[in-house]
């Protein structure tokens, strides 16, 4: 039995074909390792052992920009070439889809078809909303086109293998020259031809004379060349490959364009803001601004999105910024612990695993670095449940903080209840990745990766030992007390326990030395169960070295928090990133969270402008009285 022959495919489609699946796999296999970030889509950790768990970042953002290339360049290929008539939906084609086995099989293609060329549109637009910065409905229909493209593949297999069996298949991986593009239709050409046709006289089978070259019959003129003939064969492909390379430089091009930037006028040392979170300081309505969309974290309301607003000035020596971020509630509860029948409880959900979602204060985080670059995931952030094979597995399964260069990240991280009520920031980097403790070998504390607070000390700690995952199943013994047990009781009768109900701006979320007693069975004794305290211990320190460059006071209004900072523009420290033109900032929300935070994929530049004159570049006061800004 002789062997069947292979239909050739032409090289141009084979091309793009095998590059939109290598595409396809990549942003497919790193946006689905994205989304088990998600709460919702937790069931997807089944996927971790084929998922990557480093390039993810990296690499979708870039290829997901690379795909809308290359759906440009099979646009123009199928036009240039004359291919379209692969795709096109006549209604002929989509009644056979009632019809006869053969052309049923190839109009449900051609539905196929445009079902992956919507969903990768979907997939463009939403994917563009989401890296400027939009999320909500944007981030869901992301998601849904993700699964139909999932589900294209296998249907796309089974209706070529209905058509002409594994040989169909195997066309793909057969590839040929491009055919001879047919001329177009025209009509007078056709007339001509009948007309020739016809006879001279009315006697049946006379033949027209045949006219010979010459003076006086000169001959038609050639046909164009790539119309008819074979000339331009690989013309359409190149002609292909240009446009889409056009698309991606164009697209760098726009993203560098169109990039934030921060600017930090110098003013006078009398105009420098007072640092306490009221932003009615003068110097702040005639300070640069900006604002950005943050999305896709946990809270807010459900929405999961928040826009910060940002405003920066200078003296010389400090930099001052101005927060302002949205978030619907005042949360300060920490980790309370409750006393029931059984014992003290600690109020959490999460926790145990790094990732609290519920009973855990309102944060607020800057990160700094001193050069561009573009996405920080992969050199800063580290998806998976053990991105270091020789590490402890993270308790969330979400991924590690550290760097690969040697080098630090600047992070500024602002806590609700942890000394940011007491007017301090803590100052934080991400590093190289750290040897893990004991109790991190053994699962019982969070293996963090490189992210450490800067050398020195901090203000509060917890009010309770610290365990792993299910430790909190059953009692814990607090390390202190309230001294009187009876304004203990009044202040939980005030308190309102559920996460989404906001604090009052006088509720202490934390226990002081003065106001506490060391934990002992007849103290404990003396306090009613369903009696609430908090879990947070204010130290007998302070905030003392690296760690306490960075002063800072916030507060809440209206749906609205307010932060207002100061550090040194350079601190000289290797753990800190000077503030100078050229460095980069990005902003994270977090509303009662310990790590689910908003993101803004696109940096912020910084411009550090400078001035000569003494008096500063920015005139405030005076000005402001006559109701409008000045600068030098």
């Amino acid at each position: 039995m002789a062997r069947r022959a292979i239909k050739k495919t032409d090289f141009g489609t084979v091309l793009l074909h095998w590059t939109l699946v290598a595409l396809l796999v990549v942003a497919v296999a790193t946006g689905l390792r994205i989304a088990i970030d998600g709460p919702r889509d937790r069931w997807l950790s089944v996927l971790d052992p084929v998922l990557p768990q480093s390039i993810v970042w990296t690499a979708h953002i870039p290829v997901g920009t690379a795909l809308i290339a290359l759906a440009i360049s099979y646009a123009i290929y199928i036009s240039r070439a004359g291919l379209s008539r692969r795709v096109r939906p006549d209604l002929a084609r989509l009644k056979g889809i009632a019809g006869r086995a053969s052309a049923r099989y190839g109009g449900l293609n051609i539905v196929l078809y445009w079902t992956l060329f919507a969903a990768l549109a979907t997939e463009f637009v939403t994917g563009t909303m989401l890296y400027v910065g939009y999320g909500g409905w944007a981030a869901e229909l992301h998601h849904q086109a993700t699964w139909v493209i999932v589900l294209y593949v296998p249907a796309h297999i089974a209706v070529h293998y209905a058509i002409g069996g594994r040989w169909q298949l195997l066309r793909v991986f057969n590839p040929g020259p491009l055919a001879p593009r047919p001329p177009e239709f025209d009509p007078f050409e056709v007339i001509a031809a009948q007309v020739q046709a016809e006879p001279d006289n009315a006697h049946a089978g006379h033949r027209p004379e045949r006219r010979m070259p010459g003076p006086q019959n000169p001959p038609r003129p050639a046909r164009e060349p790539g119309r008819g003939g074979t000339v331009l064969h690989a013309h359409p492909l190149l002609t292909a490959i240009a446009g889409g390379v056009g698309f991606l430089v164009f697209m760098l091009s726009l993203d560098t364009a169109t990039r934030d930037t921060l600017i930090l006028d110098q003013i006078a040392e009398s105009d420098k803001p007072r640092i306490d979170g009221d932003m009615s300081d003068p110097i702040w309505r005639v300070a640069s601004s900006i604002a950005v969309p943050t999305q896709q974290g946990a809270n807010l309301d459900g929405a999961g999105q928040s826009e910060v607003e940002i405003r920066a000035v200078h003296d010389g020596t400090n930099a001052y910024f101005c927060f302002v971020w949205e978030d619907p509630t005042r949360s300060l509860k920490h980790l309370p612990i409750q006393k029931t029948e059984t014992g003290w409880r600690v109020l959490q959900q999460g926790f145990d695993r790094g990732d609290a979602t519920a009973f855990f204060e309102d944060k607020f985080a800057v990160l700094l670095v001193g050069a561009y670059t573009l996405i920080p995931g992969d050199r800063t952030f580290h998806a998976g449940r053990q991105p270091l094979g020789d590490k402890p597995a993270t308790l969330s399964g979400r991924g590690l903080h550290y760097t690969t260069n040697g080098g630090y990240a600047d992070m500024w991280q602002w806590h609700a209840s942890t000394g940011g009520m007491m007017g301090w920031v803590d100052d934080t980097h991400f590093g190289p990745p750290a040897e893990p403790a004991a109790a991190q070998k053994a699962g019982q504390s969070a293996y963090k990766g490189g992210f450490a607070a800067d050398p020195g000390s901090g203000l509060t700690e917890l009010n309770f030992e610290e365990r792993g995952p299910g430790g909190y199943d059953r009692p814990v013994i607090p390390k202190r007390l309230p001294s009187d047990p009876r304004k203990a009781l009044q202040a939980t009768d005030q308190m309102d326990l559920d996460p989404n109900i906001g604090d009052r701006e006088t509720t202490r979320w934390w226990l002081a030395a003065d106001d506490s007693v060391p934990y002992s069975r007849e103290h404990d004794a003396r306090i009613p169960i369903g009696t609430v305290i908090p879990g947070l211990l204010l130290t007998s320190g302070a905030f003392a070295g690296d760690r306490a460059h960075i002063r800072g006071m916030a507060k809440w209004a209206a749906g609205r928090w307010t932060l207002e900072v100061v550090r040194r523009l350079d601190t000289g420290s290797k753990y800190d990133t000077p503030i100078a033109t050229g460095a980069y900032m990005r902003v994270a929300v977090f509303d009662h969270t310990q790590s689910r935070h908003t993101r803004f994929i696109r940096p912020i530049r910084i411009e550090v402008k400078a001035c000569e004159k003494a008096a500063g570049c920015i005139l405030t006061t005076k000005v402001l009285r006559l109701g409008e800004a000045k600068s030098y």
